[in-house]
């Protein structure tokens, strides 16, 4: 059995304004066995309708997106299997696949925007 590790590291970038709006990971490592569900969770603060994405690297690759949020269904179905839930109550975005596979290590980024264009956080997930 495989065992996928994925370290996280958060990054907090400077925002536009003074409010406290950031996109953090709370977990330190997540560690995943291949086929297992896989859960990267994304807790997010901000006082208006975020815009949420999921980017994924993969090595020696640029980013690729995986999936977004803007408004409506809750439930956002993404490339690779991968899905996510707006869970507006809960601040969160988290990331979620139902099989994980060893092709999935990669660095995983939650991204807020409070616009399609101007991302103003996010946070860095590693597989």
């Amino acid at each position: 059995m495989l065992v996928v590790l994925i370290p996280v590291l958060g990054m907090l970038f400077a925002l536009r304004d003074a409010r406290a709006q950031s996109v953090t990971q709370p977990d330190g490592h997540v560690l995943v066995s291949e086929g297992a569900r896989l859960e990267l969770k994304c807790t997010y603060s901000y006082d208006r309708a975020p815009a949420l994405f999921w980017y994924v690297q993969y090595p020696s690759q640029g980013l690729q997106l995986l999936l977004k949020y803007f408004s409506g269904d809750t439930l956002v179905k993404g490339i690779k299997e991968f899905e996510a839930e707006f869970r507006k109550n809960e601040s969160s975005f988290n990331l979620r696949k139902s099989a994980a596979h060893w092709s999935d290590s990669a660095v995983y980024f939650c991204v807020l925007s409070d616009t399609v264009r101007e991302t103003v956080g996010g946070a860095e997930h590693k597989l």
